[in-house]
């Protein structure tokens, strides 16, 4: 191969031909936002002295920047929230003491462990933001994410189940780092209904993460589920490792922004099950 002739300047033949080939190879590596990367950072490296290694190292930043930012996105739309929740909508002003708590949980650490979170408290209290927020944090720390209430997890499960494909269908849901279960509570489940919620929990259990929430304390699960060792044996598999005792975290529910006084009700609390008691 030729040597490289160098540039008459920024703007001169010898650039031009520069730009193409930049715009070639970019392409090339389905990476087009290096060329506008490179065109922003070019003269502010010039001017600053950077070394070769310190613009491209400039440059691939920003296309690592904009993927993520991109693939977050697509994450996000894929994982059926009813409507997009951020943490950052929380008033966080109504109930200080846990936004440090909250932030720890954002962070993702739970997910990495395959830990499990659970928010209870009767509604009107902010669980199902609460649960998004973690969702949409979840998504942009690069974890795929799926939402949905806990009666259409049954409907999905039985569907499959109708369908003979049960084990492929938890098999699948098992690549999800997260799965969020809204409304556990709302509506008792049928005995076939509570084993097949009961398999979604076991078989992400040491696998991966889910988020639960409910109007209902743990001691009314029994009645949801209509069976008491099946309610016990779940909550036992959301809450507790094998290697540890549950360890459970108590916090207060943040109130989403611009709900009125009146309507603030503080929920029971939130568990997350830990690998330390």
């Amino acid at each position: 191969m030729a040597a490289r002739k160098p540039t008459s300047g920024p703007g001169g033949p010898a650039a031009e031909e520069t730009l193409k080939e930049l715009t070639y190879l970019a392409g090339a590596l389905k990476a087009p936002r290096v060329i506008e990367a490179a065109a922003r950072l070019g003269d502010h490296a010039r001017d600053a002295g950077w070394s070769h290694e310190e613009y491209l190292a400039a440059v691939l930043d920003r296309e690592v920047a904009a993927r993520n930012a991109s693939g977050a996105q697509l994450r996000i739309r894929a994982a059926g929230f009813g409507a997009r929740k951020t943490l950052e909508d929380v008033d966080w002003t109504a109930q200080p003491g846990i936004r440090q708590q909250v932030a720890a949980l954002a962070s993702g650490g739970f997910l990495t462990e395959a830990r499990n979170v659970v928010l209870l408290g009767p509604p009107g209290t902010g669980k199902t933001h609460l649960a998004t927020g973690l969702g949409v944090a979840a998504a942009h720390h690069g974890h795929r994410v799926l939402f949905a209430t806990a009666t259409d997890w049954v409907t999905r499960l039985s569907d499959a189940h109708r369908a003979g494909r049960l084990p492929n269908e938890l098999a699948r849901l098992r690549r999800y780092g997260l799965i969020v279960v809204d409304e556990v509570g709302y509506l008792p489940f049928e005995q076939d209904a509570a084993n097949l919620f009961f398999q979604l929990v076991s078989s992400r259990y040491e696998h991966a993460s889910l988020i639960l929430t409910s109007n209902l304390p743990f001691s009314g699960w029994g009645a949801v589920f209509g069976d008491q060792a099946v309610a016990a044996a779940m909550i036992d598999r959301v809450v507790t490792t094998p290697t540890s005792a549950p360890s459970r975290r108590q916090l207060p529910a943040a109130q989403p922004r611009h709900r009125h006084p009146a309507q603030h009700q503080r929920p029971t609390g939130i568990y997350s099950r830990s690998s330390s008691p």
